[in-house]
């Protein structure tokens, strides 16, 4: 038996997300049904994390466990031709196997990207988060360096989210823009459930004169989610890597 390692790249627009769901379209879904198709063997792959509907990802990581001895060197391409196009297998490697694509990440990065504009695009309404009013750069960096750390974010995930542990460490948030697409790069030890997405709705509330820097610190300090920013699209949101 062989441990898996994949990269996964997909468009997440028409999904429920990563995790399997009864009668629901899913990223998880879909792979273990090629999986199935192509080696006929039925298993349950393990993401580095959950996205979300309409979130996407760029280096999704997962693992499983395969017994057919089907060379790894062609195993995205077999697996490739039973994906729908808007998932991707770009590599495929071989792991230890007490490797876990979960518990053994060190780091991950996420990728939100912004369309900034008067007017819509509509070819960008499910690949970007829209923000209609001109967007202060240097206000947003100003707060995401007073992110940057080791903090409680309790005041920066949704209130369903299931942990007692809220500590986290932000290593670094850069922000550049491009005619209209603001870029946003979060990358941390791990993430509370909406953080990301929070913490740029924070950054643009912050620029928009919606929130007062006393009002991002008590939600830092206090943890009190009415002092932190609005909850971003998803469709603007792409996990960017995961570092083992």
């Amino acid at each position: 038996m062989k441990r898996v390692l994949l990269t996964i790249e997909y468009d997440g627009r028409d999904y429920y997300g990563w995790q399997k769901q009864p009668n629901q379209r899913t990223i998880q879904g879909e792979i273990e049904n090629a999986i199935y198709s192509s080696l006929g063997e039925k298993v349950e792959i393990f993401g580095s994390g959950r996205t979300d509907s309409g979130v996407h990802a760029l280096n999704q990581k997962a693992h499983f466990d395969m017994t057919k001895p089907v060379p790894i060197s062609k195993l995205a391409e077999i697996l490739n031709n039973a994906l729908p196009d808007d998932i991707v297998i770009k590599d495929a490697v071989e792991v230890e196997s007490d490797f876990h694509a979960r518990f053994s990440v060190h780091k991950k990065c996420y990728r939100y990207k912004i369309f900034n504009s008067p007017v819509k695009n509509a070819f960008l309404a499910k690949r970007t988060g829209y923000v209609k009013r001109p967007l202060d750069i240097d206000k947003m960096t100003e707060v995401g360096n007073l992110l940057i750390g080791e903090h409680n974010f309790k005041g920066f995930c949704s209130a369903n989210t299931s942990t007692d542990n809220f500590v986290r460490t932000i290593y670094d948030i850069s922000i550049t823009k491009e005619d209209n697409i603001i870029v946003i790069d979060i990358c941390g030890s791990g993430f509370l459930y909406n953080m990301v997405r929070i913490i740029v709705g924070t950054l643009v509330d912050y620029s928009l004169n919606r929130l007062t820097l006393d009002d991002i610190k008590k939600a830092l300090i206090e943890g009190d989610r009415s002092k932190s920013g609005q909850t971003m699209s998803p469709y603007g949101l792409y996990l960017k890597d995961v570092i083992y």
